[in-house]
């Protein structure tokens, strides 16, 4: 049986360096580990839990919970919008929090990851998104992280998938990921 990775992606722009990354790990995935990437994002309105009626959810923030639902672990691509966590990737983790006492992310292991313009890499966000995630309940994997700096430049002409250094780096991310399901918090 595989093990299903849901990968959110925090930018929604159409040529997201983020987004590429999400893409790289698909492929990266080891034998046994399945990422996919969560389509829809941009489609959940902001959490409001005047919205979040069992008979009248929006159908973009019930796809949402039924996909992290179905998953192992989840694998989170922030890149760092004005020194924190971009509103669609907190709007998600906000969404996947609720109800309370049921949140959907339920100790299940959670890494954080991204690329950034900025000579850090994006940590700041990275670093808020999983003090959010682990409020919400998920099973924040603290040593597992990858900040790759200076994203406009680097990735100007090469796909993360064909930058070596990347590729490895996102393939241990992925692997280590994947042996952290079903270990014990």
């Amino acid at each position: 049986m595989s093990v299903r990775i849901l990968a959110l992606v925090g930018s929604l722009r159409a040529g997201s360096h983020n987004r590429q990354l999400a893409e790289a790990a698909v492929k990266l995935a080891p034998e046994g580990a399945e990422v996919e990437v969560f389509e829809g994002l941009a489609d959940i309105p902001f959490y409001n839990e005047d919205i979040d009626v069992a008979d009248s959810l929006p159908a973009a923030a019930a796809k949402l919970r039924e996909a992290a639902q179905a998953a192992d672990a989840f694998l989170l691509f922030s890149p760092e919008y004005n020194g924190t966590v971009p509103a669609v990737l907190k709007n998600a983790i906000d969404w996947l929090s609720r109800p309370y006492g049921a949140s959907t992310f339920g100790g299940k292991p959670v890494a954080v990851i991204g690329t950034a313009y900025g000579q850090y890499g994006g940590v700041w966000a990275q670093d808020e998104a999983r003090k959010a995630v682990g409020i919400a309940g998920g099973k924040v994997i603290e040593d597992i992280k990858l900040s790759i700096p200076g994203s406009v430049v680097r990735f100007a002409e090469t796909h993360p998938a064909d930058d070596t250094e990347v590729a490895a780096q996102l393939t241990e991310v992925v692997a280590r990921l994947h042996g952290n399901v079903g270990v014990a918090a």
